[in-house]
């Protein structure tokens, strides 16, 4: 989530509190968000824009990297889909349909207070809509209501004008559409369209073009203002401050050149690989157990990864994944890298003996803090403790962080927030797809790591009708008048579209609807 304005509540999944969504946090398969009244927010997934009204609530069914299956439960969302690979699938399930992406476009879902209405609108693309156990087709310059749910009913219209939630979209749109930044990262980095606002890019020999940030605070360094978190499945994860802070901290390399930081995004690739925290830990043996260090207990220090320097997960991740979230993060040699995994992955190894860090030498490139802030998702800035430069030159590093997380860690630093009705968050929707297993809750997870979720409860897959329903002979869509009357419902064979376009059809059953959804594989990182 890169925007958030006025109220916007964050549910990580599996758990049952909620707290203040915050900016720049990885939202990830079971998560869930709730704007309230006079409140909108806004999320990235590489080059795809989420935009939600006020009163909306939104759960992530599945996210990975060619799945996203969203389920509306109520209020409004704009998607602006700027790319759509084969292969990948973006679902929107709502209490009486299920609406698949079929085309690059922009849509907009609107689900009302009781659930028994959605309204699709397709400003531009195309897309499928089931319900009622049939298939619909939606197009551009469409605005299609369906009502019902066992038996579904619809009818058509052109483009409404459009409203202040539309024109608030159009305007976020149009500032991503004129993103000098685009130049120098792909599209499908997630958070490029910040990057704008707050600094500028420049030329580095032996680099290429760079990014600087302005405006930072006194004595900033990469990774220092924001927090921690325990986001599954990767575990820790940085959050940043400020509001450029999401493709910096999860994509690319930074640089400490001409005495100033300056980020290296790499090579431009279609599907950037995303990792939570291009980071090394210092610590092992006495060094992050010795009091005198970090104020009187235990503590944890790091530093940002330099170009070329290979990442190695603190998570569980094939050689696959690891090449690639090096290779289309910084220049590096692939040999480096296979050795790299051979030594900390193939055989566990676990302290770093062998490898000379850049950053770990740069002055003041090195934070520290006591344990307490680092598992308790508090501000990293303000509890910053100074330890001796010689020192951390020579202390062991580590690819995992040497802590343990706790439910804080999970929840993050928002604080407790209102919570949506609790006839919204029951509601069921309709799924085209089997949705992902919702995630164990964090105190489950610590102390059963066989356990196997089901699959969400108010999900239920689409059945299709035993018959093939009546087709009305299409006709010109009549334009939305004054307030004459409500239009007159039809039972729903498909909505009109012009010429061509392909006719209704019944719904494909889902490879398990009446059983229980056999539990898929929880959310991987992206491989891609």
């Amino acid at each position: 989530m890169n925007y958030a304005q006025g109220s916007v509540s964050f549910q990580p999944g599996g758990e049952g509190d909620w707290v203040t969504a915050v900016p720049n946090r990885p939202l990830t398969t079971g998560d869930n968000l709730w704007t309230d009244r006079d409140s909108r927010a806004e999320l990235h997934i590489g080059s795809t824009a989420i935009r939600m009204r006020s009163e909306t609530s939104l759960t992530f069914l599945d996210l990975d990297d060619r799945n996203v299956q969203l389920r509306l439960s109520q209020g409004s969302i704009i998607l602006q889909v700027r790319h759509l690979d084969d292969g990948d699938v973006f679902e929107v399930d709502t209490p009486n349909t299920a609406f698949s992406v079929l085309q690059k476009g922009e849509y907009r879902i609107d689900v009302n207070g009781n659930g028994d209405q959605t309204l699709i609108t397709a400003f531009r693309g195309r897309g499928e809509v089931i319900g009622g156990g049939y298939s619909y087709t939606v197009v551009g310059g469409q605005r299609v209501r369906f009502f019902g749910t066992d038996q579904l009913n619809y009818d058509i219209a052109d483009l409404p004008r459009s409203d202040d939630f539309d024109d608030w979209a159009f305007d976020r749109d149009r500032r991503e559409d004129r993103a000098e930044s685009a130049n120098y990262v792909s599209q499908e980095m997630t958070g490029y369209e910040d990057l704008d606002d707050y600094g500028h890019w420049r030329y580095v020999a032996g680099y290429g073009p760079v990014w600087a940030p302005v405006g930072v605070p006194v004595g900033w360094a990469p990774y220092r203002f924001g927090h921690w978190a325990f986001v599954r499945p990767w575990g820790w994860t940085w959050v940043d401050d400020e509001p450029w802070g999401f493709a910096p901290f999860h994509y690319g390399r930074w640089a400490y050149v001409d005495s100033g930081w300056c980020w290296v995004p790499g090579p431009v690739f279609v599907r950037p690989v995303y990792a939570p925290a291009l980071v090394v830990f210092v610590g092992g043996g006495d060094f992050d157990r010795d009091d005198r260090r970090f104020g009187g207990g235990p503590g944890v220090a790091w530093f940002p990864l330099a170009p070329g320097e290979v990442y190695v997960p603190g998570y569980r991740a094939s050689r696959t994944y690891v090449n690639n979230v090096n290779v289309t993060n910084t220049v590096v040699n692939v040999t480096k890298v296979t050795n790299v995994y051979n030594t900390y992955v193939t055989n566990k190894s676990t302290n770093v003996t062998q490898t000379t860090y850049v950053n770990q030498r740069v002055p003041n490139g090195v934070t520290a803090v006591p344990r307490e802030t680092f598992v308790n998702a508090r501000p990293v800035a303000k509890n910053v403790v100074q330890v001796d430069p010689k020192q951390i030159a020579q202390a062991p590093v580590t690819h995992v962080a040497p802590v343990q997380p706790v439910k804080a860690s999970v929840l993050g630093a928002g604080a407790p927030a209102k919570m949506p009705p609790a006839l919204v968050v029951s509601r069921p929707v309709i799924a085209k797809r089997s949705p992902a297993p919702p995630p164990p809750p964090f105190e489950q997870k610590q102390t059963s790591t066989n356990a196997r979720p089901g699959a969400p409860a108010n999900v239920r897959p689409v059945e299709p009708a035993s018959r093939q329903p009546e087709v009305a002979r299409p006709q010109e869509a009549p334009r939305p008048q004054e307030p004459a009357g409500t239009p007159c419902p039809q039972q729903a064979p498909r909505p009109q579209e012009p010429a061509g376009t392909p006719r209704p059809q019944e719904a494909p059953r889902p490879a398990e609807s009446r059983e229980t959804p056999r539990p898929s594989q929880p959310v991987r990182p992206q491989e891609p």
